[in-house]
């Protein structure tokens, strides 16, 4: 049961970071009539009714995710830039001027964004105080209905501002919240334990969902409400005269979007399935491959000859989507580090050897180093052996890579040893009769790091074990000659 429950909290945390109060998923949305998503080249692509335009979004590059609202469409690019387009005559495609935009989502007639410090934006129409959103604080996420807004708080509280002549506002007393969606004139949150609460017009049955249990994500659409359950299956209640709540087949979905009077749901291969109302082709979607999101994206890390990468080292590893990855790269002696290469666009400086990534998908970059022509940048073992080609500091360089390498500690004292190495270095190079010295005092470290790389582990327990003999052995003979005392003849 605690194992259980433990999967639920970790689904939640994704959810979150997915769907979070919104009636639009990143790479997935559905609008009054419409469907849109982002493909894996960051273009965009849309199906159903354009009479207003909130389908003309094929233009749009470098899209991260897409919202969808009545009569429009908000895509927030790389970077935290917004386009629009669609139905503006209440402004709700004012968005232009918006940047350093965390996330997005679009109403019926408005649109709101979360800065990346916690505030938030509105445009649109106003006629229920919507937009009214300017003394907002600490938000995660919104969701915004028909003539509603609702916020989730960075302490899994709610807020809501808008039309509550149906209670849809009435979320001061929610704890625990996660995630949710907002919908036309009903607002539905998903609790930590994998619970359901919802407020608001419930003449559909749209509000009836307190049975559920095990869900880590919801949609709201004009009068139904959708929740996908742990293991990928779905469930819906509503209304369903067009088939919008005929969802009980599905399996293996990622997460879901609910439009007026349609579902879509997002697998993890990209591709999308819909019920639902396809009078304007707005279910048309089954040649669907779009951009996959990962919520713990790995990063791949190599590096060319005359060098390493030391933090976080080289292999493949996971990171939480959006993580900020410390990267170090070493150069060897008669080599310096030149830039990295790759699925670079989020490293902070291509040129730095000592710099970070962002982690916003799956990267594979490598760390790039040159001969430095004549320049030191020598470290101890190398000035003392003459060249890095010698046999000890080969054994060496696999000792560091089999042991040190493979645990923070050793990766620490690698670092520690290739920051002040150099000047060492030089001054050995410089005092030519040191180097015998140094490389008697290496020693005891190379053969040490022989034994440990170039013996089997019955042949390394074999030595530990007459090494750990050696002072016993000592002791006793130690003993014996004194036992025995001066002997005279």
């Amino acid at each position: 049961m605690k194992s259980r429950k433990l999967i639920i909290k970790v689904l939640l945390a994704i959810a979150l970071l997915i769907m979070a109060l919104n009636l639009s998923c990143l790479t997935l949305t559905a609008g009054g009539y419409h469907t849109v998503g982002v493909e894996p080249d960051g273009t965009v692509v849309a199906v159903g009714r354009n009479d207003e335009g909130q389908c003309n979004v094929g233009g749009w590059t470098d899209i991260e995710a897409v919202f969808a609202g009545m009569y429009h469409t908000v895509g927030v690019k790389e970077g935290g830039t917004v386009v629009a387009v669609g139905r503006n005559d209440d402004g709700q495609c004012n968005v232009g001027s918006w940047t350093n935009l965390a996330w997005v989502a679009a109403g019926g007639w408005h649109t709101v964004g979360v800065k990346e410090d916690g505030t938030v934006l509105a445009v649109g129409k106003n006629d229920y105080g919507q937009c009214d959103v300017d003394g907002w604080t600490d938000i995660e996420a919104v969701a915004a209905g028909g003539a509603h807004t609702v916020g989730l708080k960075n302490g899994y509280t709610v807020v809501a501002v808008g039309r509550n002549d149906d209670g849809q506002c009435d979320v001061d007393s929610w704890t625990n919240i996660v995630g949710g969606a907002a919908g036309f004139s009903h607002t539905v949150g998903v609790k930590e334990d994998g619970t359901v609460v919802a407020v608001g017009l419930n003449d559909e049955g749209q509000c009836n969902v307190g049975g559920w249990t095990d869900i880590t994500q919801v949609a709201a659409g004009f009068g139904h409400t959708v929740g996908l359950k742990s293991d990928g299956t779905v469930v819906a209640v509503g209304r369903n005269d067009e088939g919008q709540c005929n969802v009980g087949g599905w399996t293996n979905i990622e997460f879901v979007a609910a439009g007026g009077w349609h579902t879509v749901g997002y697998k993890p291969d990209g591709t999308v399935v819909a019920v639902g109302d396809n009078s304007h082709g707005q279910c048309e979607v089954d040649d669907w491959i779009l951009a996959i999101y990962d919520p713990s994206p790995d990063l791949t890390i190599s590096s060319t000859a005359g060098g390493l990468v030391t933090t976080p080292g080289e292999g493949t590893f996971e990171y939480d989507a959006g993580e900020v990855v410390n990267l170090v790269a070493i150069e060897y002696s008669g080599y310096k580090f030149d830039k990295w290469t790759g699925d670079v666009e989020t490293v902070a400086d291509v040129d730095a050897a000592e710099t970070t990534i962002t982690m916003n998908g799956n990267y594979e970059i490598t760390a790039n180093f040159k001969e430095s022509n004549g320049d030191c940048g020598c470290f101890i073992a190398t000035a003392a052996y003459g060249t890095p080609m010698a046999e000890e500091i080969q054994i060496l360089r696999e000792f560091r890579d089999e042991y040190l390498l493979t645990n923070p500690l050793g990766q620490a004292l690698t670092d520690l040893y290739y920051r002040v190495s150099p000047p060492i270095a030089e001054f050995i190079t410089e005092h030519p009769s040191l180097k015998p010295i140094v490389r008697a005092g290496l020693l005891p470290v190379v053969a040490m790091s022989a034994l440990a790389v170039n013996t089997t582990p019955v042949e390394k327990i074999a030595i530990i074990c007459l090494l750990a003999l050696l002072p016993v052995a000592t002791t006793v003979l130690m003993a014996r000659r004194r036992n025995r005392g001066p002997q005279y003849t």
